[in-house]
């Protein structure tokens, strides 16, 4: 879900736009009134891949996204924004209990609903920001729940036991700017089952993110790094059929480190390489793609973003 950064973004570059509107000669000119700037914004991405706290949502292929933000001078907050994805009724195609309980399985977007505040409580350059978000799953044919010990033996599909995938979340976080630099730390806390892993309630991912503007060609640094912490480990004895004996632990860490060019006028570009130290155990990968690949594993993604 990236629609709070990209309203973060542009804000920025509103105010970068409104500190190059005054003239060097005021003094000797009539003031001009400054464009009124819109309280609503909106944004389209292609992308060629989907990667969400270093995971795949698309089974690494392209994705085309979107949303809106409306912002009010008093720091309240609405938006939503969409995604196409494929890894919900990809774990249907993965073979195992989930295709067998429904094979025709469809789910192909996402879409975050998130209203918050976010005001500089601090001082200048320092906005809290506190909000909710819901990831939303339209989805047909989800597979019913089955016995635990079913999901036991297929332990890397993450809908083998049916649990719906929409997800809610708590967030706070700190905005801070230093010269050149800006980004925030974040904590997000799900109050539902995360991304439909089972008896994963009370999961929290905390994250910092850091952009350094270089001064050139409209070019800057990202960099970030996260934990995603899931409180259900699935210990699996060698005696269980058709699973690899070992600990299921899906906490993980991500990280990545890019680049975002802007061309102006509203549109900007990135490129990034992005990894996590998600797990394998044995043969089967703790996030999985349809071959039974790591849906974690080290990506590189381009991006091109128009906001209006």
């Amino acid at each position: 879900m990236k629609a709070l950064q990209k309203t973060a973004i542009s804000a920025a570059a509103v105010a970068l736009l409104t500190g190059l509107s005054v003239s060097a000669f005021a003094e000797d000119a009539p003031a001009a009134d400054a464009p009124e700037v819109s309280p609503v914004t909106a944004n389209v991405t292609v992308a060629s891949s989907y990667i969400y706290r270093g995971i795949t949502q698309s089974n690494n292929k392209p994705a085309i996204q979107g949303g809106f933000d409306y912002a009010h001078e008093s720091g309240f907050y609405v938006g939503n924004w969409n995604s196409s994805i494929s890894w919900i009724s990809d774990e249907y195609t993965n073979g195992g209990i989930a295709k067998q309980s429904a094979p025709a399985t469809s789910a192909p977007i996402e879409m975050d609903f998130y209203a918050g505040f976010k005001k500089e409580l601090i001082g200048e350059g320092f906005a809290s920001d506190f909000g909710v978000l819901q990831y939303y799953y339209p989805t047909t044919g989800l597979g019913g729940v089955v016995s635990q010990s079913t999901v036991n033996a297929n332990p890397g599909f993450r809908q083998a036991s049916g649990v719906n995938p929409s997800t809610t979340e708590l967030y706070a976080a700190q905005n801070f700017t230093a010269g050149p630099t800006t980004g925030f730390f974040k904590f997000s806390y799900a109050v539902s089952n995360l991304f439909g892993i089972e008896n994963s309630k009370g999961s929290f991912y905390p994250d910092l993110t850091a952009n350094y503007d270089t001064g050139m060609y409209g070019v800057t640094v990202n960099a970030h790094v996260g934990y995603q912490y899931v409180p259900n480990n699935i210990v699996v004895t060698a005696t269980t059929a058709l699973a690899n004996a070992g600990t299921y632990n899906w906490s993980y860490a991500d990280w990545k480190l890019g680049l975002t060019k802007d061309f102006g006028g509203g549109l900007s570009g990135s490129a990034y390489y992005t990894g996590t130290s998600a797990q394998k155990v044995g043969s089967n990968y703790i996030y999985s793609t349809p071959n039974g690949g790591n849906a974690g594993r080290a990506n590189a993604v381009v991006a091109l973003t128009k906001t209006f």
